[in-house]
């Protein structure tokens, strides 16, 4: 199979990570569509793609074998829908939809047509989620009952920031959980393979005004943070807390998995390492392929004392995908299906939110 030809859809920052992700993965980023010509051309330029497309149709007519969709939330769903029609391998961003039907369309539309698709949850990648995972799997290792963590970041800690995302017409009716909180559910029931199976949320806002594009100030109707209580399926209990407006706080999830057997705990800032808890010892575990037992897999092939990062871990996930389209089966691979269990969670925290009470989440199937 030749180089896979790419049409990235979306000219921000998420654009660009996948852009240069493409590439990284050995696809050929034939064009750029942007929410104006005049963008997407300028994109292209920027990111030494083919060219702009004047719209995804026009990129679709050119011949591409994979869409990236990184646009506003609430615009996913037509662009997926678009792609999938044609019969086109899609990736994008999450959310995959800002509501469960949609999820659920276009992952059975993905299905019926025997398509690839992936939603990046990009932090499956990190050797040390990846170890936590296998020694969790180990034949005998009692699971843990304790899962919890956090999830923090301050981009919005200043009252007078703003952007697209804290617009419900934009973003969606969820923020703070649906943009991040869903990155740190992923994680949780990915390592543990335990479904979360009720919550129960509260809602806050650090400030409740924040300048429009004109630059009045608009009433905030969207969460700058988050308390999530979970229970999941193998009887296990946690909470996890989210904010995009806690100071000092740049990218900081955590991830701990406390057990009878032993406890885990994963910081996403310093991802190098896994830290292990035993009753008579702790130890930290660092990231070297060449430890007898460490994961296996794209991670392996950067030696130790290289640091794991973003964009190597996101680097990763699209040479996955495009292994997949190239007919690879490849465990543990995010898919629409995963996008799906995201707007699952998400309804069910925003519902949770809004009654105070405990909100059972749908249970849709593994894909992981």
């Amino acid at each position: 199979m030749g180089r896979l030809r790419v049409a990235v859809v979306g000219t921000g920052f998420m654009g660009s990570v996948h852009s240069r992700s493409a590439t990284v993965a050995g696809g050929e980023v034939v064009g750029v569509v942007g929410s104006t010509p005049a963008k997407g051309r300028e994109a292209a330029h920027r990111w030494g793609a083919g060219q702009g497309f004047d719209s995804i149709e026009d990129a679709l007519r050119a011949g591409v074998d994979v869409v990236h969709v990184c646009t506003p939330n609430v615009t996913h769903a037509e662009f997926c829908r678009t792609a999938l029609t044609a019969g086109v391998a899609v990736v994008c961003e999450k959310p995959l939809a800002t509501d469960p039907a949609t999820a659920r369309e276009l992952t059975e539309l993905a299905a019926e047509r025997g398509l690839v698709t992936a939603v990046p949850f990009v932090y499956r990648y990190y050797a040390s989620i990846r170890d936590a995972r296998a020694r969790l799997a180990q034949p005998g290792h009692r699971p843990p009952w304790l899962v919890h963590g956090s999830y923090l970041q301050d981009w919005l800690a200043d009252s007078g920031a703003s952007n697209w995302r804290v617009d419900p017409a934009a973003g969606g009716a969820t923020r703070a959980f649906g943009d991040i909180g869903v990155h740190w559910c992923d994680l949780a029931e990915f390592v543990t393979g335990q479904r979360i199976t009720r919550v129960n949320a509260g809602f806050g806002r650090s400030t409740d005004t924040r300048p429009s594009v004109d630059g009045t100030q608009v009433p905030v109707a969207t969460e700058d943070g988050a308390v999530v209580l979970l229970q999941t399926d193998a009887g296990a209990v946690g909470s996890v807390v989210v904010s995009q407006a806690s100071a000092g706080y740049k990218n900081a999830l955590s991830l701990s998995l406390d057990g009878p057997d032993a406890s885990y705990s994963f910081q996403q800032e310093s991802p190098e390492s896994l830290w292990i808890g035993g009753r008579d010892s702790n130890q930290v575990v660092m990231r070297d392929p060449s430890r007898p037992g460490a994961p296996v897999g794209r991670a392996a092939g950067l030696p130790s004392g290289h640091p794991q990062g973003y964009y190597e871990s996101f680097a990763d996930f699209v040479a996955d995908t495009y292994a997949a389209i190239g007919g690879e089966e490849v465990p543990g691979l995010p898919t629409f299906a995963d996008g799906l269990r995201a707007a699952q969670l998400s309804a069910a925290v925003v519902a949770s939110a809004g009654s105070g009470a405990w909100v059972d989440v749908p249970q849709a199937l593994r894909a992981a």
